[in-house]
């Protein structure tokens, strides 16, 4: 392997940024990159895949540092699965916002899996057997993206991150963004007197709402309310949420991923179900047609606007109550009221739900718990730590909700192992 030499540093530890090393390139790892060595030294390596050799240019890092960051700016021998990025801002150094699309969609998913693997053997312990599916709704992986933040340069144009960066590209196009955010006319408008405009293509209304951010910090962006269809086979949900509040950006996902929770929690008249960090009540309001008559269902949700919108979604049904609380807070509340459940769905933000919700999810007693996530090393520790209450995982599935980014979503079934 070949380097150039790094520069010196004042404190005596040289920058190894612009060091460009030839490498082998070795398994991918959890957050878009693969995991390459140069004479020792750890390097995480984008725009890369597995059983490459490349040039590998150095973007952070130092001598001594337990690992760099780096960007393939020559691939010598590639593998068979790359192929050119239809994206001419997915390239080193220019756009941060999508992993793999010098991968063919088909081993995206297959790398996807193989992270999920890696993230349970290490942190739960467990050897998982898991395929990534697709979710229906976009176009060989591109055209999916209904929800987009576009942050603004100082010259007023509109444009996306660099990867791990505060620095804007300008662009003039966005190919996992759907049609209609595309065609907003955000990218040909000149905004002043705001940080990032946010788009959003929703069921309703027919055009995309666009949202600008206001400069000061704390200042309310409005943007109102948008509408939302989601689908149960037969069935059909007409959902409000707030322009800027969370839902699925992924247009087949909150469908996919409703259908998977009832089929897999299997809720029958009279459960009684806890729905945690519930949102707008993608889940909240289905459940509590499901568990009727004498069922009842308690969402539970931190943000007082996601609750307004989830009583709005779920006005009518006398057998929900919602209750705006941190979703910690909430659990030792009912816990210290000896209160069981009998199932319980939790879709918590990134960061996961944490090994005391997951203690207390336990103390409430389901029968089963959904998990939906959107990060297989956050869910990794917390199915670690639903096992050392009781509960063990009993079954697990993963959905390709971003394509071309290195996200997947998870739906895990955990039950008590007696």
């Amino acid at each position: 392997m070949s380097g150039r030499s790094p520069r010196e540093r004042p404190e005596g530890r040289a920058d190894l940024v612009g060091a460009e090393w030839t490498v082998d390139v070795g398994p991918v790892a959890h957050g878009g990159h693969c995991v390459a060595r140069h004479e020792g030294q750890v390097v995480f390596v984008r725009h890369a895949l597995p059983g490459e050799r490349v040039v590998a240019r150095v973007t952070e890092g130092r001598v001594g540092d337990r690992f760099v960051r780096a960007d393939a700016v020559e691939v010598i021998e590639p593998s068979a699965h790359r192929v050119p990025a239809p994206c001419p801002y997915a390239a080193a150094r220019v756009c941060g916002g999508c992993d793999f699309q010098h991968v063919a969609l088909p081993h995206q998913r297959e790398l996807k899996a193989a992270v999920v693997r890696e993230q349970f053997a290490r942190l739960a312990g467990l050897d998982v057997d898991i395929e990534v599916r697709p979710v229906p709704g976009d176009t060989d992986g591109l055209r999916w993206r209904t929800r987009v933040e576009f942050a603004v340069d100082g010259s007023g144009r509109a444009g996306l991150h660099g990867h791990r960066s505060r620095r804007i590209v300008p662009v003039d196009d966005c190919l996992i963004a759907t049609p209609d955010v595309v065609g907003s006319g955000v990218l040909d408008t000149v905004w002043h007197d705001c940080t990032a405009v946010d788009v959003v293509d929703a069921a309703h209304p027919d055009e995309a709402v666009l949202v600008p951010l206001p400069v000061a910090p704390g200042a309310d962006a409005g943007g109102g309310l948008v509408g939302e269809r989601v689908t149960d086979g037969a069935w059909e949900g007409e959902y409000v949420v707030a322009a800027r509040g969370f839902w699925q950006v992924h247009p087949g996902a909150a469908s996919t991923f409703l259908s998977r929770v009832v089929a897999l929690l299997e809720p029958t008249p009279g459960d009684r179900v806890v729905d945690l960090y519930a949102g707008s009540g993608l889940f909240t309001t289905r459940l509590g047609e499901l568990v009727s008559p004498g069922g009842f269902v308690l969402g539970v949700e931190g943000d007082t606007r996601a609750v307004a919108t989830g009583m709005l979604n779920t006005e009518g049904q006398d057998n929900i109550e919602w209750r705006t609380n941190r979703v910690d807070r909430e659990l030792a509340s009912l816990a210290a009221q000896a209160i069981t459940a009998d199932l319980l769905v939790l879709d918590p933000p990134r960061t996961g739900a944490g090994a005391g919700v997951m203690a207390h999810v336990a103390a409430l007693g389901p029968r089963r718990v959904l998990y939906v996530a959107c990060d297989p090393a956050a869910l990794a520790r917390d199915v670690k730590a639903a096992g050392d209450h009781g509960f063990r995982l009993a079954h697990l599935e993963a959905w390709d909700a971003f394509p071309m980014t290195h996200h997947v979503e998870c739906i895990a079934v955990l039950e008590p192992t007696t």
